[in-house]
């Protein structure tokens, strides 16, 4: 009997760009089900990650002090920072905007990277220390430290051990993931808030909204806009 191995190295850019957009595809469907969210758990917790760290990133740039970043086991989560009294509302927008615009930023620069071993590897190094220096300096939850300190483990071993062609399309596949980790629960950017840790809170969308001007809807659809095109960039650029 002749079995067909599957050789990752061997794809064209057409598969390799179909592949890439089934396994993102089949997330966001995952992420709606009991058993998909158990299976994608840690992805869960690392999209969470790379939301909450939009946020306190944001922050530390508009002249905020990150404190620390706090991830819940249903896979919500909190970033805070101290505020300055007199933080503009422009400032506000910034910080907010962070949290679902990090991920797919950050995917963007994942799946920018895997045009080489090389750079596939250096992106698995940066992000793997930044997920356990993370765990030392601001994630202050049991969860978040069972999940991200493994996982940032697992993929400096990627790194350093694993194949050019696995490390390539590890990259790849934590790109697309994070690029469409805001879209996770689908209804999150078209609503005005929500229960994160008991508590109910404003929407990211809806502090833009009360910073600026239009609803909060629009600006979900601004965000949606944006990491589509993102994402479609950075693929078409990355297998080009």
């Amino acid at each position: 009997m002749h079995v067909t191995r599957f050789d990752i190295g061997r794809q064209t850019r057409e598969q390799r760009a179909g592949l890439l957009v089934v396994i993102g595809l089949l997330s966001l469907l995952l992420w709606q089900t009991a058993i998909g969210s158990i299976v994608l758990y840690p992805f869960t917790i690392l999209a969470t990650w790379f939301h909450e760290m939009g946020h306190g990133l944001t922050s530390m740039l508009t002249g905020s002090e990150f404190e620390r970043l706090v991830i819940y086991a249903d896979g919500s989560g909190q970033s805070l920072s101290r505020t300055p009294v007199d933080q503009s509302r422009f400032a506000d927008a910034l910080v907010a905007a962070g949290g679902p615009l990090g991920p797919p930023l950050a995917g963007a620069g994942l799946i920018l990277a895997s045009r080489t071993a090389k750079s596939s590897r250096i992106a698995l190094s940066i992000l793997g220390a930044a997920l356990l220096a993370s765990c030392l300096i601001w994630v202050r939850s049991l969860v978040g430290l069972a999940v991200l300190a493994p996982f940032g483990a697992a993929l400096l071993a990627l790194a350093w051990k694993g194949s050019r062609d696995w490390s390539r399309f590890g990259v790849q596949v934590l790109g697309v993931e994070a690029a469409i980790s805001t879209w996770q629960h689908l209804g999150y950017l078209f609503t005005a808030g929500g229960v994160v840790g008991g508590i109910s809170q404003r929407s990211d969308t809806q502090v833009i909204a009360d910073a600026l001007v239009l609803p909060y809807w629009f600006w979900g659809g601004a965000i949606s806009l944006g990491i589509a095109l993102l994402l479609w960039w950075s693929l078409r650029r990355a297998l080009r």
